[in-house]
C-alpha cells in the first residue's frame, strides 16, 4: 500500500480536497443521469459504489476527524447504501500509512528519542492503519508490543473539519438553529479527548482493571512509561478482527460465547462504571484462537451521567413505554418533547418515539434475546426506510433529544450490529452477577 509522506493541517488545504471529492461526486451524478436517460432502468448501484470511493479516498489521505466520520457512517447498516458501508468500513483499520521517515519524524518529537533507541525491535512498516493513528510492531525485553503513532496534525485539524463538515450534517439531519450546536460541540470534544493519548492510556487502565472478571474476554497492557500524548505501548496481541473472524464458518456456541462476553462487557461498564467504551465497530475487537475477545482500543469513553442514565433506562421498560403519563414525562427529561412544543408536534414524536422504542429496546423485555433474528433486523430496515423517506419528518424540528444520545445510540447500534454479525443468542441479565 502506498504510504503517505506528509498529510495536509491547515484548514484551506483540507477544504480544498474535500472540494475537489464535491467535484467529482458532481461528476459521478452527470454521468448517472446521461446513462438514465439511455436507459431507464438504469440502477443507483453504479453511482453508489463511485461516490463511495470518491468520498472514501479523499477522506483517506486527509486522515483524522473527516475520515473518523466516514468511520462511524460504516457502522449505520441500515441507513446507507451498502456500497458506502463497504468503502467506508476500509477506515477501521485499513488506509494509507504514514512512511516510516515520518514515523521516525514523529516518534522523537513525542518521546525526545527514535523508536530503535527505545525498542530492541521496530518494524518500520505499519500493521494497521486507522482514521487518528497507525499500529507498528515492536520488541522490547522479550516482550512483543503494540505501538500506536498518531498522525501529525490530527488534533489541531478536528475544529476546522467540523466547520467544513457541519452545513452537510445540519441538511442531512434535519438540524435548526442555535440549538443543534450542542452536537456538534459533543462530536468536537469527543474526538479531542480520542487524540489524547495519555487519557486514553489512563482509560484504558482504568476499564480493563474493572472488566476483569468478566469471562472470554482479554484486554493488552499499557505501558505509561512508553506512552506519551501522541504515543500508546501496550501488549501486541494475537487474533483475527471481528468482522474477519464473522466471515468465518464458526460454530453458534462460539458465536454465542462471543456474542455474551460483548454484551457482558458493555451492560457491566454502563451500569456498574457509568461510562461505556463508544466505539464498538469490528476494528476494535479481535478474536484470539481460544475464541476468546480482546478489546483493543478505549480512545472513545462516553461518560453517562445520572439525569440521562435515569430516564434513558426508564424507557427500555415495557411498562414505561405503554403507561402514557411516564412515558411523555420521560421523553421532555431526555429532551425529545420540549415545553415550545405544539400539540401537533407532541403527538407526531410521542408517535414516532414509541414506534422507535418499542423496537430498540425489545431486548431488554425477555431473558434471552436472538441477535440473529432476521425478523427483528428486516423491523429495523423497514423503520429506518420508513424514517428516510417519510416528508413529515422533514418539515419537523430535528433538535431533538439530549446531547447524550449521540454517542449512547452510537453505542447500542455498533453493540447490535457485532452481535447479530455474531448471531449470537444472549442472556439479557448475565451481566449482573459481575456488578459489585
Amino acid at each position: 500500500m502506498k504510504t503517505l509522506d506528509r498529510i495536509p493541517t491547515g484548514k484551506i488545504e483540507r477544504a480544498s480536497k474535500l472540494v475537489k471529492t464535491g467535484a467529482k461526486i458532481g461528476g459521478n451524478y452527470a454521468k448517472y443521469l446521461g446513462k438514465k436517460i439511455i436507459n431507464p432502468d438504469t440502477t443507483k448501484d453504479e453511482l453508489n459504489e463511485d461516490n463511495a470511493t470518491d468520498i472514501y479516498d479523499g477522506l483517506k489521505s486527509l486522515k483524522g476527524s473527516a475520515l473518523k466520520v466516514a468511520q462511524m457512517l460504516s457502522m449505520e447498516k441500515n441507513l446507507l447504501p451498502n456500497a458506502y458501508v463497504e468503502k467506508f468500513s476500509l477506515s477501521q483499520f485499513s488506509v494509507p500509512p504514514l512512511s516510516a521517515p515520518l514515523v521516525r519524524k514523529t516518534f522523537k518529537k513525542y518521546l525526545d528519542k527514535y523508536p530503535e533507541e527505545v525498542f530492541d525491535t521496530f518494524e518500520k512498516d505499519s500493521i494497521n492503519a486507522a482514521s487518528i493513528g497507525q499500529v507498528h510492531k515492536a520488541t522490547k525485553d522479550g516482550k512483543t508490543l503494540a505501538v500506536k503513532i498518531q498522525y501529525p496534525g490530527v488534533a489541531q485539524s478536528i475544529s476546522s473539519d467540523l466547520a467544513i463538515v457541519k452545513p452537510i450534517a445540519t441538511r442531512m439531519f434535519n438540524l435548526r438553529g442555535k440549538d443543534s450546536e450542542k452536537y456538534f460541540k459533543e462530536v468536537e470534544n469527543k474526538l479531542i479527548e480520542e487524540t489524547d493519548y495519555l487519557l486514553e492510556v489512563a482509560q484504558s487502565i482504568e476499564i480493563t482493571k474493572a472488566c476483569i472478571g468478566i469471562p472470554n474476554i482479554k484486554f493488552p497492557q499499557y505501558y505509561t512509561d512508553l506512552s506519551s500524548e501522541r504515543i500508546i505501548t501496550m501488549d501486541w496481541m494475537t487474533g483475527k478482527h471481528l468482522s474477519e473472524f464473522t466471515k468465518t464458518n464458526f460454530s453458534q456456541e462460539t458465536g454465542d460465547k462471543l456474542g455474551q462476553a460483548l454484551w457482558d462487557f458493555y451492560m457491566f461498564q454502563i451500569h456498574g462504571l457509568r461510562k461505556v467504551h463508544a466505539d464498538p465497530h469490528p476494528g476494535n475487537f479481535l478474536v484470539n484462537d481460544e475464541n476468546e475477545l480482546i478489546a483493543i482500543d478505549f480512545g472513545c469513553i462516553k461518560e453517562v451521567p445520572d439525569s440521562f442514565y435515569v430516564p434513558y433506562f426508564e424507557l427500555a421498560k415495557t411498562e414505561s413505554i405503554s403507561d402514557d403519563k411516564i412515558f411523555t414525562n420521560k421523553l421532555y427529561e431526555l429532551e425529545i418533547l420540549m415545553a415550545s412544543d405544539s400539540p401537533e408536534e407532541v403527538l407526531f414524536f410521542k408517535s414516532l418515539f414509541y414506534q422507535l422504542l418499542s423496537l430498540f429496546t425489545s431486548p431488554f423485555h425477555n431473558e434471552g434475546f436472538d441477535f440473529g433474528d432476521e425478523v427483528f433486523w428486516s423491523k429495523i430496515a423497514d423503520l429506518g426506510e420508513h424514517f428516510v423517506s417519510d416528508k413529515q419528518i422533514r418539515k419537523m424540528n430535528g433538535n431533538r433529544g439530549s446531547k447524550h444520545f449521540l454517542y449512547m445510540n452510537r453505542t447500542f447500534f455498533g453493540l447490535y450490529n457485532l452481535l447479530h454479525d455474531l448471531k449470537a443468542n444472549i442472556k439479557v441479565n448475565n451481566y449482573k452477577k459481575y456488578l459489585d
